[in-house]
């Protein structure tokens, strides 16, 4: 793991309104090869967040660095560091629905890759390894948009591996998803950070920041990064995932017993 940060947020601010803040003042530096979770209920600004990451939004007060360079709107504007940021950097939306545009999966796949100035040899290979590595060579004659909502975060998945990124970021990436296919997508993430991918996920879902992050960043509902540490640590403190709105805790009685539950968020 380098030393340097691969992201490196200091006292950034970020807000559409001035008066609606969306956070406020952050740092926050992650590694090459991590894998972290931002935590936190709907709302609480996890995936503007991501988006910065992704250099998709930029601060309003603050530095946000990636690979050792600022990372603002002009910087941006030049077509060659975009180009070259964004196959670094791999999204995957929440709603796959915005970044499937071609009316069939194999190009969706080989899209990305061809804008990158690769040959046909090239882009065909990248495009058959990830239909094989998702498991949906079957679907690569279909239409995107008349696949089911599992399928089509698979493609969204393929289509972001086949630019091959450094760093793989997801925004709930299981929202819709049947347990099969979760447990899929959860295992390949494992792998691809097993083999020094670095990932970051925003959720909602304890099990699954429990199962793919060892790092997580609890944000809370006024937008303040409340904790960053040990996954298991954030997951044990009741009193932290109660105050974020990440669990609720309610009591009733049976006859003269009075019973205690939590109730997880998603």
């Amino acid at each position: 793991m380098l030393d340097n940060p691969l992201f490196a947020m200091k006292n950034v601010s970020f807000y559409y309104h001035p008066r609606e803040p969306i956070f406020e003042d952050i740092s926050i530096d992650i590694k090459s090869g991590e894998a972290v979770c931002l935590l936190g209920a709907n709302g609480s600004g996890k995936s503007t967040l991501l988006k910065m990451f992704c250099g998709l939004v930029f601060p309003v007060r603050g530095q946000f660095e990636a690979f050792g360079q600022k990372i603002s709107e002009e910087a941006m504007e030049d077509d060659n560091f975009s180009k070259q940021y964004f196959q670094r950097v791999g999204f995957v939306f929440q709603n796959s629905d915005v970044q499937l545009f071609t009316t069939r999966v194999g190009d969706e796949i080989a899209f990305g890759p061809l804008q990158l100035g690769l040959g046909p040899a090239e882009v065909k290979q990248r495009v058959e390894d990830v239909l094989d590595m998702l498991k949906i060579r079957y679907l690569e004659d279909r239409s995107p948009h008349r696949l089911s909502g599992g399928e089509k975060k698979r493609v969204a998945v393929a289509s972001v591996l086949a630019l091959n990124p450094e760093v793989l970021i997801l925004d709930e990436p299981t929202n819709g998803l049947d347990p099969r296919t979760q447990r899929g997508l959860v295992e390949l993430l494992l792998e691809l950070n097993q083999i020094g991918r670095t990932i970051i996920i925003s959720t909602h879902n304890l099990e699954l920041a429990h199962t793919l992050s060892r790092r997580a960043l609890v944000i809370s509902e006024e937008h303040k990064i409340v904790y960053d540490g040990s996954t298991r640590e954030a997951l044990d403190n009741r009193d932290l995932l109660i105050a974020v709105n990440l669990i609720d805790e309610y009591s009733h009685r049976h006859g003269e017993v009075e019973h205690t539950h939590l109730y997880k968020h998603g």
